[in-house]
């Protein structure tokens, strides 16, 4: 009984405190492509991805209702770090839907702005809110809405102190006449959070822990992608140094002896719960780390390594070095990375699976449809034939009476060519052994597309090459040469697609540099650059996160300006997030089963060569 009344009461309080809509709630994963469209056109660094942004305590003055509810501790600031805009997961503060959406586009808008970080916070948050409505003149009735509704549900002056009530009423005068208040009056206890500005001190994003593989980001549901998006504020503390001792003081009479103790199971909840660190980090607000210079020998790091060289495939140059740009410098870093030339051992006696035999023969009878043919060309001035229907025309309008210009009276037959060559690049990191199915890996699936890619294109008679790279730090990139321009497509080249295997991490800035330089060796009116892959470039040092895609984006800016169209075929689950940065909006393509990339591989390349 006192339990169900505890929990009446509960129900009751928490609505009564409650100060919140949530039939009017708007989600950020409904709006979260929109938004980020719209931050980038606003002008926002495009690389920045949008995800979620963790509640944290604010410390501000609460009615007292919240306070015995114990509501309202926390809010979901927006502030934005190197590589992340964070906004609210979810924004449910108005009973208007509409204005919970606008204040979505608002922040993004807001953020957009590159702000002073040497100004007070409240007046940097004016700043940045007259450049943006300068800018964006239209933004003024949305801001002045979301500004009135703000002030509507804050706390009213007369209620504060006298210290908060000076706060408050900068606050207030600071939204409702950007730019008026110079200074932010000093209060004994924070402020009540300001939902139109964002976070005041932004939580520093922790060092990044040096990845483990070359992994493919791993694909769920709506609630574990929040999880995901995720992070904890950090801080690194040096250990404090205790020698003191320890006396434990208890009655000998309260031991067990030998007759008392009998031997059974313990309890399951008295059992320790597996996932019990993952919950206590969740509702930690901030990790604290320290080191206290002592070594643990129990903990040995494993790293991966090059095979021996009787075991490796063939050295075919070595030494190509390779710039990188460097982010945070904005600058290009000559010769920083090694590349090797390799080329994998031919296995003539490869037989091909029936199966795939099978739709080899389809996709090559269909290619074969896209060999240059000869044509007729009509109304042209000189020519092989009469064009019998321009003197048809022609006759019809002198009869008429109609002055006529001059037509082309005859036909003329012609070859049609296509002038085009494309070099294939894919990804062979370790990622790609990795189950996709259960009857296949990734790099299953990649000797299986390239393998049918490459009967295609033989078939209808271009210039292609089949290529694949791999990397172990900046000193070893592994640059995979299956079938150069110039080689023949048989039963050798096969085998070599046939013996590819994963190998290490996805340097990928490096190995699109020596593509491109590689297409654009041949003479073409159309050069296609394609890349074949499953996740992020990343490598097992600093390469990583925005550093590694920032340089993967140069790249493809390079081969670009190099006068090669570049395309990606991906199957990573969340390439939305940033292969719009790096290729554009047109000019990627998810598959998302997998297990589907051999057979529309060739399709997708014949679509876009049409």
């Amino acid at each position: 009984m006192e339990e169900y009344v505890g929990e009446l009461w509960h129900r009751f309080i928490t609505k009564a405190a409650t100060r919140r809509y949530p039939a009017a709630a708007v989600a950020l994963d409904d709006v979260v492509r929109p938004l980020a469209i719209y931050f980038r056109a606003l002008g926002g660094d495009p690389g920045l991805a949008v995800s979620g942004a963790r509640a944290e305590k604010h410390g501000g003055r609460r009615r007292w209702l919240e306070k015995v509810a114990s509501t309202n501790q926390k809010f979901e600031y927006a502030w934005r770090d190197e590589e992340t805009l964070r906004l609210p997961e979810r924004i449910n503060l108005f009973e208007s839907a509409a204005l919970n959406r606008d204040l979505y586009y608002w922040l993004a808008a807001l953020n957009a702005v590159a702000l002073d970080a040497s100004q007070p916070w409240i007046v940097r948050n004016q700043q940045a809110t007259l450049h943006t409505l300068a800018r964006f003149p239209g933004l003024r009735p949305r801001y002045h809405s979301l500004a009135e509704a703000v002030i509507a549900q804050r706390l009213m002056p007369p209620t504060l102190r006298g210290d908060e009530r000076a706060q408050e009423l900068a606050i207030r005068q600071a939204l409702l006449d950007p730019g008026s208040v110079s200074a932010f009056p000093a209060a004994s206890r924070p402020f009540q959070p300001v939902p139109l500005w964002p976070h005041p001190a932004p939580p520093q994003r922790a060092a990044a822990l040096p990845p483990k593989g070359d992994g493919a980001p791993e694909s769920g549901s709506g609630a574990a992608q929040q999880k995901r998006r995720r992070k904890h504020a950090a801080e690194r503390r040096d250990v404090e140094e205790r020698n003191d001792g320890m006396l434990m003081l208890f009655r000998a009479e309260s031991l067990f002896s030998w007759a008392e103790f009998v031997n059974v199971n313990r309890p399951q909840d008295d059992e320790e719960d597996p996932g019990a660190g993952e919950l206590a980090a969740e509702d930690m607000e901030k990790l604290t780390m320290t080191r206290d210079g002592k070594t643990s020998a129990a903990r040995v790091r494993f790293d991966l390594d090059l095979p021996a060289a009787i075991e490796d495939d063939t050295v075919l140059a070595t030494g190509i070095l390779l710039p990188e740009w460097h982010w945070k410098k904005r600058q290009l870093l000559p010769g920083h990375v090694s590349l090797s030339e390799m080329s994998v051992d031919e296995n003539p006696g490869y037989v091909m699976p029936p199966a795939l035999r099978r739709t080899a023969g389809r996709l090559r009878r269909q290619f074969q449809a896209l060999v240059p043919q000869r044509q007729w060309l009509k109304g042209q001035p000189d020519g092989e034939e009469i064009d019998l229907d321009a003197w048809g025309q022609l006759l019809a309008d002198r009869a008429g009476g109609v002055a006529s210009a001059d037509h082309g009276l005859y036909r003329a037959q012609v070859n049609q060519q296509r002038d085009l060559a494309c070099l294939l690049l894919a990804d062979l990191s370790l990622s790609t052994d990795a189950y996709v199915s259960d009857h296949a890996r990734t790099i299953d699936v990649i000797r299986d597309s390239l393998m049918l890619f490459a009967e295609a294109l033989d078939g209808c008679g271009d210039r292609f090459a089949l290529c694949g790279f791999s990397s172990l730090r900046r000193g070893q990139v592994r640059f995979h040469r299956l079938k150069d321009f110039d080689e023949r497509y048989d039963a050798g080249i096969r085998g070599r697609i046939a013996g590819i295997r994963p190998g290490y991490y996805t340097r990928m800035g490096a190995a699109i540099r020596h593509a491109t330089t590689l297409l654009s060796q041949q003479k073409h009116s159309q050069r296609l650059l394609l890349l074949l892959t499953d996740g992020k470039p990343n490598d097992i040092d600093h390469y990583e996160g925005r550093y590694a895609i920032e340089d993967t984006r140069v790249a493809l800016h390079e081969a670009k300006q190099a006068g090669l169209r570049p395309f990606c075929v991906t199957i990573d689950s969340e390439a939305n997030d940033y292969l719009p940065h790096l290729f554009g909006s047109g000019g990627y393509v998810v598959i998302r089963k997998p297990d589907d990339l051999p057979r529309e591989l060739p399709l997708l390349y014949a679509q876009m060569t049409r």
